[in-house]
């Protein structure tokens, strides 16, 4: 395959809907796969994928949107930052709308601040450049995907000598957070969907604890619908053939013309350069998780905007009516959340998860009220 629509290919589907359909039906018990990405959830809510499967097969929403799992705290800290007399704070696009105590990023722009949305660290970079007078903030979000990019602009900064540039470090790791979902699984869990973007920088075998410590298979996969159609018959066949009941569930790779075994090893040596992990962080939904964050490392530390500025670092408990911790762990979907879809809208979100565009919450809102019919005729 080289195109984008040969990945969406109706034939292609209907015949590994069938084969899905096959392995199911040989199931002994019914079956739940945890897609850990939100770019994995928002494919499946917006071509429908969620209907098609059989009764017995359960897609459930995992951890992977990096903007859903930020804590309320940190927010208000990125808002505090960004209302300090002389800084001009960038952030990329999705952060601008996450609710804070004290409002958005959005909010407080339109009060004033000078807050600007990038595409790139490297433009936060540009823009220090340019404004030798201003102390220019970078607000740093993502797992491992988005990390490197991050290490590049503050290897840049201490090559250039930038003296007027910091970011506010908010990178998590992948791992960390799947092992406290599955310390509270209780076998709601059948297998995972891994993602694949975080994949192509940390590699399949990031993901080998899972089968080897759970005996739990894991797929990681691409983000059309043939990609996930695919990495679900991959899951069933794991099962089917008796390779999970013998003990040898494994990780395998559906998203090979992208992701490695090994991953991006030169990406990997600069995040080992630049970052260093925190002993713990907080997660929303999860609470503060050991070994689950990236900080700053010493040798960079005049870039480490929590290190330049005396932020107010509170924790800051949810709104009680909002469910993200609930939604992001796989415990509710986001139709069963009290708020979803009234008080919660992504023009008037309450939560993290009706605003980023990898939240289940706002992918569900735009695109899973599909009629199952509706969504079978489409294939």
């Amino acid at each position: 395959m080289k195109y984008v629509d040969e990945y969406r290919d109706p034939v292609a589907a209907k015949a590994l809907l069938r084969r899905i359909e096959e392995l199911a039906e040989k199931l002994e018990q019914p079956l739940a796969f945890m897609e850990i990405c939100g770019g994995h959830t928002h494919t499946i809510y917006r071509h429908g994928l969620e209907h098609l499967l059989p009764k017995n097969v359960e897609l459930i929403h995992g951890p992977g949107c990096p903007v859903c799992v930020i804590p309320l705290g940190r927010v208000d800290d990125a808002g505090w930052l960004a209302r300090q007399p002389g800084v001009i704070f960038t952030t990329f696009g999705d952060m601008m709308r996450v609710p804070g105590t004290g409002g958005s990023l959005q909010q407080a722009k339109a009060q004033g601040c000078d807050i600007r949305f990038v595409y790139s660290p490297l433009d936060a970079l540009q823009i220090a450049r340019e404004n030798p007078d201003h102390e220019v903030v970078f607000f740093a979000v993502g797992f491992e995907t988005t990390a490197p990019s991050t290490a590049v602009a503050l290897d840049r900064a201490i090559k250039e000598n930038l003296d007027n540039f910091s970011i506010f470090c908010n990178h998590v790791r992948i791992e960390p957070p799947l092992r406290a979902i599955l310390g509270m699984d209780q076998g709601r869990i059948n297998g995972f969907i891994g993602p694949g973007h975080v994949a192509t920088i940390v590699g399949t075998k990031a993901f080998e604890f899972i089968p080897r410590e759970y005996n739990l298979p894991v797929v990681v996969t691409g983000f059309e619908p043939l990609d996930i159609l695919q990495a679900v018959e991959m899951l069933l066949e794991q099962y089917v053939s008796g390779d999970v009941a013998a003990g040898d569930a494994r990780v395998e790779n559906q998203y090979a013309r992208v992701v490695l075994p090994e991953g991006n090893v030169a990406a990997l040596a600069l995040m080992d350069k630049v970052f260093v992990r925190r002993e713990t962080f907080e997660w929303r939904g999860l609470g503060f998780i050991p070994d689950s964050g990236f900080a700053v490392a010493p040798e960079y530390e005049k870039y480490d905007a929590e290190k330049r500025f005396h932020l107010p670092n509170l924790r800051v408990a949810d709104p009680p009516a909002c469910q993200c911790g609930e939604v992001l762990t796989g415990q509710i979907k986001p139709w069963q959340c009290s708020v979803f879809g009234t008080a919660c809208t992504p023009a008037n979100p309450v939560g993290t998860c009706m605003v980023s565009p990898e939240g289940a919450c706002a992918a569900y809102y735009n695109f899973g009220r599909v009629d199952p019919s509706v969504a079978a005729s489409l294939v």
